[in-house]
């Protein structure tokens, strides 16, 4: 009997899967060994492929990572690097886009989920895109009906009932408050992309590989998973934050009577369900990728895929009474990063590099994966060789940074070791991420550190002595510069 055309892809070009969360911190695995966070089918995941231990994203917010998800460029090079809506996506570099390079070769590409791009229908190189930004703000004021952009209100509002919205629970999508979802979990955001994702296998075109990208909203707030997944953590035992003997640094940003403060010490009930809720979140999605890598091997396409499985940036959870995003802290900026291939592909499973990788890797990592050729220009470089156990020489450290409080925050790491360097104030920070992986003790603060400070900061003069901030003066770095040449989040210069 002949096989289904569903059921396997004359190509022997392998299919790509893009997987990217958004705000899934990179120690939130129970592989990791997260104490509370139960993530058993991403666990398997890894154990199967690499697991990057030391994956960062250089400007931790929505928009700046994804411009260098989908361009393979530093943040110098893409221009963003802070966070503002509705920018065009017309960066002066004009070069290919991920998405643009499949498409190109033949590959079949859809994008279902978040883009955070501008104008929203932007398809960034895809052939086609199923949208569900979350939010949306400023679309729903301009359109007056989110429905003219977004994909997932109008199916949503045909499953239940046309005065239905994604805002009927009335939870803000940057607060800490917390509570089940108040819909059947079928209608979830979550299902509605692995749905999707799945209805795509089926009707895709089989004589082609296909790029699949899914975009998961969460467990970026609203913090409302299914209530099973949300209950699950309410009573769990979950040790504090941690606190850091320097944590006094942005009492001055503190609000709290704001629930979408990013600064702030709040009620440990109300912390306590703004983790469950994180945490449920979760554990939702690793159910539902389970989901979706079971009907990949109904298909009979699992074993020609490759995975990749990341997220923009992570999440502070009251860390050094900070919360959301933006600050270069482990929180905030390390992510995690996945990678499985075919059998063939010869990445070593449970492997876990520790070189310092970085969000504008994924572009020329899944390229190389499928075969194709790397776009020349690009900042990042493929994690391929390290994820089959090749020696290569690497990045001996990654620049980070973001305005953020009225200030940009500059930072650096080898991953063994963490530079920071606040703009308004001048403040720096020194951390050894090998002894204090929580960041807990600031070695800048402490003479006997001096010459390790010196040696960083001598790094950070290189790598700001051409911007166009005027952050340096000879070989000292210069504080309390305006941040007006940054616009919000743009560099010009």
């Amino acid at each position: 009997m002949p096989e289904s055309p569903n059921q396997s892809s004359s190509s022997d070009r392998p299919n790509v899967i893009l997987i990217c969360v958004d705000q899934w911190r990179g120690d939130a695995l129970s592989i990791a060994g997260h104490p509370v966070v139960h993530t058993p089918y991403l666990d398997q995941l890894c154990l199967s492929g690499a697991r990057f231990t030391r994956a960062y994203t250089a400007v931790p917010s929505c928009i700046p990572a994804r411009a260098a998800l989908m361009t393979g460029l530093s943040q110098e090079r893409h221009g963003r690097v802070g966070y503002r809506d509705g920018v065009p996506w017309d960066y002066e570099y004009t070069g290919p886009t991920l998405a643009g390079e499949f498409t190109r070769h033949g590959y079949q590409t859809q994008a279902i989920g978040k883009m955070h791009a501008f104008p929203e229908r932007t398809q960034l190189g895809f052939q086609n895109v199923l949208l569900h930004d979350g939010f949306l703000h400023h679309a729903r004021v301009r359109e007056r009906d989110i429905g003219l952009v977004d994909d997932y209100v109008p199916w949503l509002r045909e499953r239940d009932g046309a005065d239905v919205d994604y805002f009927d629970h009335g939870v803000n999508c940057n607060s800490i408050v917390a509570r089940p979802w108040d819909k059947p979990e079928r209608l979830h955001p979550t299902n509605w992309v692995v749905t999707q994702a799945i209805d795509f296998l089926r009707r895709r075109d089989p004589r082609k590989p296909f790029f699949l990208y899914l975009s998961f909203h969460r467990p970026h707030p609203p913090y409302d998973p299914p209530a099973w997944a949300f209950e699950q953590y309410l009573d769990a035992e979950m040790p504090a934050p941690p606190a850091g003997d320097w944590a006094s640094l942005y009492d001055r940003w503190a609000d709290p009577h704001d629930p979408q403060s990013p600064v702030g010490q709040i009620d440990p009930r109300w912390l306590r369900r703004a983790r469950a809720g994180y945490y449920g979140h979760m554990t939702h999605i690793d159910h539902q990728l389970n989901r979706l890598l079971e009907v990949l091997h109904e298909f009979r396409l699992r074993e020609n895929s490759y995975v990749c499985f990341t997220s923009d940036h992570g999440e502070l959870m009251g860390d050094h009474h900070l919360f959301r995003k933006s600050l270069p802290y482990e929180g905030s900026a390390r992510i995690p990063l996945i990678l499985k291939g075919p059998r063939t592909s010869g990445i070593q499973a449970g492997s876990t590099p520790s070189e310092v990788v970085e969000l504008r890797d994924v572009m020329p990592t899944l390229l190389d994966c499928a075969g194709l050729p790397i776009s020349a220009g690009l900042d990042g470089r493929s994690v391929l060789p390290l994820a089959r156990g090749t020696s290569a020489e690497w990045r001996p450290y990654l620049h980070g940074e973001h305005t953020t409080l009225g200030q940009s925050v500059q930072w650096l790491t080898d991953g063994r070791e963490k530079y920071v360097w606040l703009s308004g104030t001048g403040d720096e920070q020194l951390f050894d991420l090998e002894a204090d992986p929580q960041e807990r003790h600031d070695l800048a603060r402490d003479p006997a550190h001096a010459a390790r400070v010196d040696r960083w900061r001598g790094r950070m003069v290189q790598t700001l002595r051409d911007r166009p901030e005027g952050f340096v003066d000879g070989d000292r770095l210069v504080p309390g510069r305006p941040v007006s040449p940054v616009l919000e989040g743009v560099l010009r210069g």
